[in-house]
């Protein structure tokens, strides 16, 4: 099985970056713990601050992948695009988030990408990614 865990603009400062928020492990530390509890998976992953290239990833892995995790950070917020490229693809996208993004700033509950993905997990910390490869594994 193949997932693509894909991760928007400032998730590379993870670890350094509000750590009250965001906790204080960077992802590359935490996607080799994702790579040691699932060893059976084939992953991919991809971090950009750049809206257009992670439309180009998610078109990429889009129709050959099982599943996609996506953190799309503040363009979850903002960009339409986003959300009608995951309309657009066939493989199922579970959108994840650290934070309670509806327990913050107003606009942050608003998303362009909750519903076209297959469901989200919203506040749960680093926790997110492992519970969503774990429905994606089950609901393959």
């Amino acid at each position: 099985m193949k997932i693509a865990i894909i991760n928007g603009p400032n998730l590379n400062l993870l670890g350094k970056r509000e750590p009250g928020i965001y906790g204080i492990i960077s992802f590359d530390q935490y996607f080799i713990e994702l790579q040691s509890m699932f060893s059976e998976i084939e992953f991919s992953y991809f971090q950009s601050n750049v809206e257009g290239e992670l439309i180009n990833e998610l078109q990429r892995v889009g129709y050959d992948y099982q599943g996609i995790v996506m953190n799309p950070g503040g363009y979850t917020h903002t960009s339409v695009a986003m959300g009608d490229t995951i309309a657009a693809i066939s493989t199922p996208l579970i959108e994840v988030h650290i934070s309670n993004v509806h327990a913050r700033e107003d606009f942050r509950k608003i998303s362009h990408v909750s519903a076209k993905a297959a469901g989200s997990i919203i506040g749960l910390g680093l926790k997110g990614y492992e519970l969503a490869i774990r429905w994606l594994i089950d609901n393959q």
